[in-house]
Order: structure tokens, then C-alpha cells, then sequence
């Protein structure tokens, strides 16, 4: 302990900062203190003015959505968040740091599919585009409908086959006979191999060279009746 105490003694201590410093030092932390106060002011300001220019806008039904100007994250986070306070849909367009902003919505008038995909390739929306999307795919449901029509349509029978004979056996025997039958193995059946001819050509030419003979012998034979 006393070589650790020496060690330490040694060491240079830290210069103590004089009461101009302490003064300066407290000043610097009492100015960031008092803007951070104003920056909280600001935003609580801001969110004030959003909540009631949003209830005012939106009062009148015929008012859809509303559009805000290009703003930082935060507050844009604040509107989203004054929205879904307030039960409206709110959505972010545009590119980050250089012109995103927020569209707030009506429930009732919430943005369709195709609205949103085209705000977010920076490309207009209004009713006349809207108008002019829902006839270009009637347009296109037509032409499919009419090509179907073209194409030959499956044959459907307009009775059931396995019922035409069931007036004369019975449904369970008219069922019966419907089925598809396989080949009794054991009861008139000839395997393929034994129908094959293995004969050469020569042996079938004389084969059918002697049957020829054969019948022109029995041909030249007088044929005698009995008396």
C-alpha cells in the first residue's frame, strides 16, 4: 500500500479548472438546454397546428385527402402520428431528403392500389386517370371474354352414360357394366410374344409357294359323286 500510495502521489493531478472555465462550461450547457427547450416547443407547436388543420380540413366531406409540403423524418413522423390519432390513413412519397412528403386520407376515401403504386413512382393521380385505368381493363376483361368464346369449348354430354341402361338392369348393375374391365389373363388370353411370326423370309415365301400347289392340285383332281 505504501508503494501504491507513492505511485499515485507522484502522478501529475489533473490542473483544477479556474471559475472562468466553470463559467463558460455552464453557460454552454444552459444554452443547449434552452434550445433543446425550444426545439420541444416547436415540435409540440407544430403537432397543435397539424391536429387542428387536419380536424378543420377534413370536417368538409368532400374533402379527400390532404397534401403536406416536403419535410424532414421527424416531422413527418409527427403527422403520421396526429393521423392515426385522429382514424386517417396517412402516406409517405417521394425521395428521402430531397421532396418526401405526406398525403393524409379519409377511411372512406382511402387510396386504391394503383393510386399508391403511381404517387410512388412520382406520377399524377386524379379522378380523369383513375376513369381512364378502369375502362382500359374493361377494355382488356372484353378481350379475354372474347377469346375464350373463340377457342372450342370441352364436349359435356347431356346425360350420364352409365345411366342409359339402368331402366333395363338395375343402377347397381348398370354401374357394374360401366366400369372399365381389364383383360382376364387366365380365360382367352394369348400372350403378344406367341403371336409373333419368327419365321424367315425364305420359310414364309416356300410356306405360301406349297399352300398355292396344295390348291391348285386339289383344283385339277376330278371329283367323283357317289351313285
Amino acid at each position: 500500500m505504501d508503494l501504491l500510495g507513492s505511485i499515485m502521489n507522484s502522478m501529475d493531478k489533473p490542473p483544477s479548472l479556474t471559475e472562468n472555465e466553470r463559467s463558460i462550461i455552464k453557460k454552454r450547457r444552459e444554452e443547449m438546454e434552452r434550445r433543446q427547450a425550444i426545439e420541444r416547443d416547436r415540435l409540440r407547436r407544430f403537432k397543435e397546428d397539424i391536429e387542428n388543420k387536419m380536424q378543420s380540413y377534413f370536417k368538409d366531406p368532400n374533402n379527400k385527402n390532404l397534401k403536406f409540403s416536403p419535410m424532414d423524418h421527424i416531422y413527418r413522423s409527427i403527422i403520421h402520428e396526429v393521423a392515426e390519432s385522429l382514424g386517417l390513413l396517412s402516406y409517405s412519397f417521394g425521395t428521402e431528403d430531397i421532396d418526401r412528403y405526406v398525403r393524409v386520407y379519409t377511411k372512406i376515401h382511402m387510396p386504391c392500389e394503383d393510386e399508391l403504386a403511381a404517387r410512388r413512382r412520382g406520377e399524377p393521380w386524379n379522378d380523369e386517370i383513375k376513369s381512364q385505368l378502369i375502362e382500359k381493363r374493361k377494355l382488356d376483361q372484353l378481350e379475354v371474354e372474347q377469346e375464350l368464346k373463340r377457342k372450342p369449348k370441352k364436349f359435356v354430354p347431356n346425360s350420364n352414360y352409365k345411366d342409359k341402361y339402368a331402366h333395363l338392369i338395375g343402377q347397381d348393375a348398370a354401374l357394374e357394366a360401366a366400369r372399365k374391365t381389364e383383360t382376364n389373363k387366365s380365360y382367352g388370353f394369348v400372350p403378344s410374344e406367341n403371336k409373333k411370326d419368327c419365321r424367315s423370309i425364305e420359310q414364309t415365301m416356300a410356306d405360301i409357294r406349297a399352300k398355292r400347289k396344295l390348291k391348285e392340285k386339289n383344283l385339277d383332281e376330278p371329283s367323283y359323286k357317289e351313285n
